[in-house]
């Protein structure tokens, strides 16, 4: 059974992490060591999930999530709980064409035990009544940031994960997720392969949910090697140009993409229309905070090729690699700019915001 949880025009989210507390993890850091063990480290991840909890409600965003508190990584900690994968006998691999990382090896048949993050978005649910969105990695991602030693195929690694995932996108919707979405960056990157079996593989993850499925697809963190990366890109970015037509005809509900403070031609955007889309008004690789005009102008560009009820305001990316009161500064300025808009829209109809599409939950 479902239910209807509507949301008022222009509801904002995250893309997905938000910075650690220092006391759990060395800030501004992507993969930091916990610096707590045992009993203590499992309350201090659920004390840092209600930080960041409070911190997303303190903004005003309309749809809430973990900030990725309880993981090290996006994509790692998910495949560190499969069995088939080991961690021990690393190997070092090129990650989507830009940097080298040590990275675990699949040895086996790869499988889920046990969920994942049923526990942490129980206890999410448990704080809020606001829509929660989930991130989990895509099936393509997953691929690119490990070593193959068994299946020696990344098509035939693709789906094996898509099946996996699909078991924790069903779990994670039964415990009160409204939102499962799957982080696919190297959709920018491989596009033949994503329109040929990636996006397919994509599909599969979030086929038979209860809830809403997103896929996130951008330029990656605010972090060096993604920096250099992009300067290699030329004037424009069109990436999104090769697989948001697929995308676009896709069972996915929602497409998160970047835009502020990139060079993707604002009217790639129309390649989706249709789908509803969250669009980066917040730049992530920067320690300039937005002003809310700014967001505000970003979501007026967006509209020209997005109906204001498909409009979903979001972050570029995930914020971890960002000092705290920065990331804190950044989501009251998205949901400022977004009340700017929203207001617009309002005055321009002659009435007052109301609720508009709707999210759905298991009830």
């Amino acid at each position: 059974m479902t239910r209807d949880i509507p949301t008022r025009l222009l509801p904002t989210s995250t893309a997905g992490s938000l910075p650690k507390p220092s006391w759990l993890a060395q800030s501004q850091t992507l993969w930091s060591p916990w610096k707590l063990t045992g009993e203590e480290l499992a309350g201090g991840k659920r004390d840092a999930l209600r930080l960041s909890l409070a911190d997303q409600l303190e903004a005003g965003l309309d749809i809430v999530g973990d900030g990725e508190q309880t993981r090290q990584h996006f994509v790692t900690t998910f495949i560190e709980n499969l069995v088939g994968v080991d961690f021990e006998n690393r190997a070092t691999v090129r990650i989507r064409d830009r940097y080298d990382a040590a990275v675990p090896r699949v040895v086996g048949d790869v499988s889920r035990g046990a969920p994942v993050f049923v526990d942490d978005a129980r206890f999410l649910r448990a704080h809020t009544d606001r829509p929660i969105k989930w991130a989990l990695p895509g099936p393509m991602t997953m691929v690119d940031t490990l070593f193959d030693a068994h299946y020696r195929s990344r098509e035939k690694l693709a789906w094996e994960f898509a099946g996996i995932l699909n078991q924790e996108a069903k779990d994670l919707a039964a415990a009160g997720v409204d939102i499962v979405q799957f982080d696919e960056p190297a959709f920018t990157v491989f596009h033949d392969e994503a329109n040929d079996w990636g996006i397919a593989a994509l599909e599969r993850a979030a086929s038979g949910l209860s809830c809403e499925t997103a896929v996130h697809i951008c330029y990656g963190y605010g972090i060096e090697a993604n920096t250099t990366w992009k300067k290699t890109l030329g004037s424009e970015w069109r990436q999104y140009e090769e697989t948001l037509p697929t995308l676009q005809r896709s069972s996915l509900d929602i497409l998160s993409l970047e835009r502020h403070n990139s060079r993707v031609p604002i009217e790639l955007l129309d390649l989706a229309r249709g789908k509803k889309l969250m669009v980066g008004a917040i730049d992530v690789a920067t320690n300039t905070v937005e002003t809310p005009e700014e967001v505000a102008d970003t979501l007026r560009a967006a509209l020209r090729f997005v109906d204001a009820d498909k409009l979903y305001p979001s972050t570029n990316c995930g914020m971890a690699p960002l000092a705290s009161s920065v990331a804190r500064g950044k989501l009251a300025a998205l949901c400022a700019g977004a009340e700017i808009v929203r207001s617009e829209i309002s005055d321009a109809a002659g009435q007052q915001p109301s609720s508009t599409g709707a999210v759905r939950t298991d009830g």
